[in-house]
């Protein structure tokens, strides 16, 4: 068996998939928080990839890392993030065009051109705003998990906006909004319209075309990824699991090497 093994280490969360060439195939996935110890992540997400496919280390054909955290463990390669969430949303979209990515510290705006090759990208990863950070920051405040945000937006019956961008202050804003009586529901979605506006800004620097897929963990919330739609005037797709594309994708370049060689 043919198996490559793709890591993508988070500052939020660790992502591992085992990819076999000769099927075109995703064997197992596994997600894990990064936590203090990312190595030790990383361990136990490998242990349970050999563990539920049966194999040994020795089976492994490569391992290649990419992420926040790629240099942390040794592997046989470390791969740009841009180039492995290219590469892991043509795995189920083949006619993409323009990707949108929402992780747990920064965002990423990929183009691709007609040829499947990497055209531009905006990457932001000085601010937290407009990534998990900042919606992560609002859960806290009130009282719920981060994946109940979209839920609680949705039953927004007010048009609520946030007047700033940085998280620090942005905070600050949703706390005087909360004496002030302003439901939670209606704030969570004046994050996400906050959220949605500044990625629409971001995807008009970029020559962008459809269609567009919303990957990273953030993509979970349906709320956001309507109003982004919405913003932007085109339809979002969204892969099977968004929060593995990054490692899937360096699992295919592995592969792809592999071939190569």
């Amino acid at each position: 068996m043919s198996v490559f093994l793709g890591i993508d280490i988070g500052s939020r969360n660790t992502k591992l998939v085992a990819y076999n060439d000769i099927l075109k195939k995703i064997l197992h996935s596994g997600i894990a928080e990064s936590g203090v110890n990312p190595q030790n992540t990383v361990h136990v997400l490998f242990e349970q990839a050999l563990d539920a496919l049966k194999l040994t280390e020795q089976d492994i054909s490569k391992i290649y890392t990419t992420g926040y955290g790629r240099k942390l463990f040794k592997t046989d390669k470390t791969v740009s993030e841009i180039r492995c969430h290219a590469m892991g949303v043509l795995f189920y979209y083949p006619e993409v065009r323009t990707i949108i990515d929402i992780g747990g510290q920064d965002s990423k705006l990929i183009s691709l051109d007609e040829n499947k090759h990497i055209k531009d990208f905006i990457l932001n990863d000085k601010c937290a705003a407009g990534t998990g950070r900042f919606l992560e920051m609002v859960a806290l405040r009130f009282g719920v998990y981060c994946d109940e945000l979209s839920n609680l937006a949705s039953r927004s019956l007010h048009t609520i906006h946030l007047t700033n961008t940085c998280v620090v202050f942005a905070e600050s804003e949703i706390v005087g909004m909360i004496s002030e009586g302003i439901s939670a529901s209606d704030l969570a979605r004046a994050v996400n319209v906050s959220i949605a506006e500044r990625i629409s800004a971001q995807l008009n620097q970029l020559d962008w075309k459809p269609p567009v897929v919303f990957t990273g963990g953030v993509a979970l919330n349906s709320d956001l990824r309507e109003l982004i739609s919405r913003q932007i005037g085109n339809d979002i797709l969204l892969p099977p699991k968004p929060e593995i594309t990054g490692a899937l994708g360096a699992a295919l370049i592995a592969a792809s090497d592999n071939d190569e060689n």
